[in-house]
């Protein structure tokens, strides 16, 4: 399983490289706001930078369709806490300490989940 997510993890990062439509910036306070897009228009990732360059706070993930597949904060360029990630019937919620998988929590759809982590 966490071979999995790991590769999710990977996978959500590696989005930022693998564009053809061309991503938007707009400065927000101290930050930098980034949208990258799929190939149909949709939203695929957004998220912040700070001033140095690196991710920084709220990243989301979309599906070509919009429908959001992955969810976590950066703190500098490090994933921190809890992560989410939808496939299908499932939701996994991968905690991370030092940029490292700390343990990995997986909800199928029959049971009773309820996520708001906005910011």
């Amino acid at each position: 399983m966490k071979k999995i997510l790991v590769a999710m993890a990977i996978l959500f990062s590696a989005t930022l490289m693998a564009q053809d439509v061309k991503p938007t910036f707009e400065k927000q306070g101290n930050l930098i706001k980034g949208t990258f897009f799929h190939e149909n228009g949709e939203v695929r990732q957004q998220g912040f930078y700070n001033k140095e360059g690196k991710l920084h706070g709220v990243w989301k993930s979309y599906d070509a369709s919009g429908k959001k597949i992955a969810m976590g904060r950066y703190d500098n360029g490090v994933k921190t806490g809890k992560w989410f990630f939808w496939a299908a019937d499932k939701l996994s919620e991968v905690n991370y300490s030092d940029n490292q998988i700390a343990d990995v929590t997986t909800w199928s759809n029959k049971d009773n989940v309820v996520v708001n982590y906005e910011n």
